[in-house]
């Protein structure tokens, strides 16, 4: 079936729950937690509620298996239609693959061993107008997934993985930093100067003092006047703009990490960049091997550059 077809019955749809009275982009819904913590806490018998996007359903006539999904995992859902009222059996029927679902009911495995809630009851938490990603394929246009973003996460689960990796990232830098005695700041985006690199800025114009501004190309020249007015030890990891060309290496809106500190030397400037990559292989991907997943491939702990640091 075409996309353009799929849209039109999907507007039915999403008509016939408004007519049933049904908010199908509103609402809110307790959960339990996210499905991942769902299914480490899973016990038969236990209460819960979940929510997530319906990414898989299998229709076996008034038995219906579904799967919810969010960003942590899946977990299935069971639905029997001769246990729903006629109302809510008439919505069941308006829900598609995408939609976002949230179920009460109680947690139990099914003959193959498979952790399910057997719902006692559903909300309509968003009605979904466009098909999802192909299945198995997922985005495989490389320019669909740099400019709709949201869809390679959708469909492709190590795109996810790598978005979380790197906000745990910018948490463990955060954390390392924080450990040490620096202190976060946010220094202009709008400067009346574009220094502190070499580079092209973005111009603009405010209108009220009447003056031109560049987006910064770099955080340097503010975070030094935070030395010269008292600071020893300040970092700012924020956003920096430079208008120049689009690569697989450079874009024009960038996160950057600097850290200024009074009274050291290169010396231990270096070694504390050092001790920060290691402490982040460490903690974020537990090993320097990056080309293994084996947990006994030699970690970071061990190896001989972190013992020689450890003074530190």
């Amino acid at each position: 079936m075409e996309e353009n077809e799929l849209l039109v019955i999907r507007r039915q749809k999403l008509q016939q729950l408004i007519d049933k009275k049904v908010d199908p982009f509103g609402g809110s819904f307790e959960v339990s937690g996210s499905i991942s913590e769902i299914r480490d806490a899973f016990a038969e018998g236990q209460p819960v509620h979940a929510a997530g996007r319906i990414t898989a359903h299998r229709n076996m006539g008034k038995s219906q298996f579904l799967d919810l999904s969010d960003i942590s995992g899946r977990i299935q859902i069971f639905v029997n239609l001769k246990e729903c009222s006629p109302d809510d059996a008439e919505i069941f029927q308006l829900l598609d693959l995408g939609d976002f679902l949230g179920v009460e009911g109680e947690c139990f495995l099914t003959k193959t061993g498979e952790p399910t809630i057997r719902v006692a009851r559903f909300q309509v938490l968003t009605k979904t107008l466009r098909p999802l990603p192909d299945k198995w394929h997922g985005v495989s246009d490389v320019e669909v997934r740099y400019r709709q973003r949201y869809l390679d996460l959708i469909a492709n689960p190590e795109s996810r993985r790598i978005f979380l990796q790197r906000s745990r990232v910018a948490r463990e830098i955060r954390e390392f930093l924080h450990q040490r005695g620096f202190i976060e700041v946010e220094t202009p985006m709008m400067q009346t100067i574009a220094g502190g690199a070499a580079a092209q800025p973005f111009q603009t114009y405010h209108n009220t003092l009447g003056i031109n501004l560049f987006l910064r190309i770099a955080p340097e020249l503010y975070l030094k006047r935070l030395l010269v007015g008292g600071f020893p030890k300040v970092f700012e990891m924020n956003r920096n703009f430079r208008n120049e060309g689009i690569s697989r290496r450079h874009n024009p809106e960038f996160t950057m990490l600097e850290v200024y500190w009074a009274y050291a030397d290169f010396h231990q400037m270096a070694e504390l960049v050092e001790e920060l990559i290691c402490y982040l292989a460490e903690t974020v991907i537990g090993t320097w091997n990056s080309e293994t997943d084996d947990p006994s491939a030699t970690s970071v702990a061990s190896s001989p550059l972190r013992r020689s640091n450890s003074r530190n």
